[in-house]
């Protein structure tokens, strides 16, 4: 394709994601009012089949509730792009007053996944009617569980989500809620840390407070072992490489006179490295068996492994950044912050190569800047057309 194709076929791209953009905030709209927690997705999914059903794109269903179509352009063996959404709400009580308000109280699209999927769609019809003008084939991935370990994305690529045809390239979008709406980021290499799970079990012999010397005395030593496990990040890691290691509950004792004879703690693990991560976990391990030997107690750990470190493949993220430019123009192209938060999607940028992107939500004046995760979460839905273009354009255009 000509560079005089590829400007024609961007234009009429953008010029369809304006046309579909308020069908698509309809969608989002009611996917919003009727949110599913992780793995239990059964009325999205069914929407969505529903929805590629209509615009005459076969699809198959894998890990229960994932969705993955196809669409053939011209020479369909001649590449295969995959571009991934996900479905999954959260636990959250919604606080908003809108229209579209949950329906399900304590379940709320606080994360934006309503967003990525009605782009997705709306990519989806975009490319089935253009699909004489780029060659190729195009893997639509609608996910599952991101919120929940161990990640719908690994069920998904265990049940070959990455298979027939393989993908040589894959596309993920995540709203932004710092960046102002029509604005899009990326970024080169590292994105996002892994987060792996922490969980101690101390036990001791509990008794009288007043006797602690007949006592293992398990908060004093779940205290030592808080302090020693800062050495992991201060004393072992590479300056260099971003890394956290935070504990977050500590569990144990019901009165002021009674020594515990269990304490439970919590904690998260990130890091942007997955050599440094695996040694990490041993180094953990050696401070917690090491510390509870030392002060007579007995311990259980468990290290939830989670999801790996986001890495986006410097070839293909140039490739995507030049079309983004083409497509929306160079000021409303920017590079994405590198964060410790984690996304599954690091499943599939560990195995092919990916590029997870984000797009601009936020409104200022119109007050739209809550966060993530948080029970005022929403987005200027305009957000929806710039979401849907992006998604057709490198479905399209991208050459892995």
């Amino acid at each position: 394709m000509d560079s005089r194709e590829k400007q024609a076929l961007l234009n009429k791209i953008r010029q369809k994601a304006a046309d579909y953009a308020a069908d698509y905030i309809k969608v989002r709209q009611h996917l919003h009012a009727h949110p599913e927690l992780s793995y239990q997705e059964f009325e999205t999914s069914a929407f969505v089949q529903e929805h590629l059903t209509k615009l005459g794109i076969p699809f198959t269903v894998m890990a229960t509730t994932g969705v993955v179509g196809l669409i053939e352009g011209r020479a369909p063996e001649s590449r295969c792009i995959a571009l991934r959404a996900d479905m999954d709400a959260l636990p959250i009580l919604e606080e908003n007053d809108v229209p579209y308000k949950s329906t399900r109280p304590g379940i709320m699209h606080a994360c934006g996944h309503d967003v990525h999927t009605s782009c997705l769609l709306g990519a989806a019809k975009i490319l089935h009617e253009l699909k004489e003008e780029w060659t190729g084939t195009i893997k639509l991935v609608f996910q599952p569980g991101e919120e929940k370990n161990p990640g719908g994305a690994s069920y998904m690529i265990r049940d070959g989500v990455l298979k027939n045809p393989a993908p040589s390239a894959i596309f993920g979008l995540h709203v932004h809620p710092q960046l102002a709406v029509g604005q899009v980021s990326l970024r080169a290499g590292k994105v996002m840390a892994s987060a792996d799970e922490i969980y101690i079990t101390l036990k001791g012999k509990g008794g009288h407070a007043a006797a602690p010397n007949l006592t293992t005395d398990t908060l004093l030593v779940a205290s030592h072992m808080v302090v020693a496990l800062q050495q992991v990040i201060s004393r072992n890691r590479d300056p260099h490489q971003p890394s956290v290691l935070s504990i977050t509950s500590i569990q144990g004792g019901h009165t002021t006179n009674v020594i515990p004879s269990e304490v439970k703690m919590m904690g998260t693990f990130r890091a942007m490295d997955e050599g440094w991560r695996f040694q990490a976990h041993e180094l953990i391990r050696n401070i917690v068996e090491g510390t509870a030997k030392s002060m007579g107690a007995e311990v259980n750990l468990h290290i939830d492994v989670g999801y790996p470190t986001v890495y986006n493949n410097e070839a293909l993220h140039e490739k995507a950044k030049a079309l983004a430019i083409d497509l929306m123009g160079i000021e409303k192209v920017e590079e994405t912050e590198l964060r410790m938060g984690a996304e599954d999607f690091g499943y599939y940028s560990q195995q092919i190569p990916g590029c997870f992107y984000r797009i601009g939500v936020m409104n200022k004046e119109r007050g739209i800047v809550s966060g993530v995760h948080t029970p005022t979460f929403n987005i200027d839905e305009s957000a929806i057309e710039t979401g849907i273009g992006m998604m057709a354009a490198f479905g399209a255009l991208v050459q892995p």
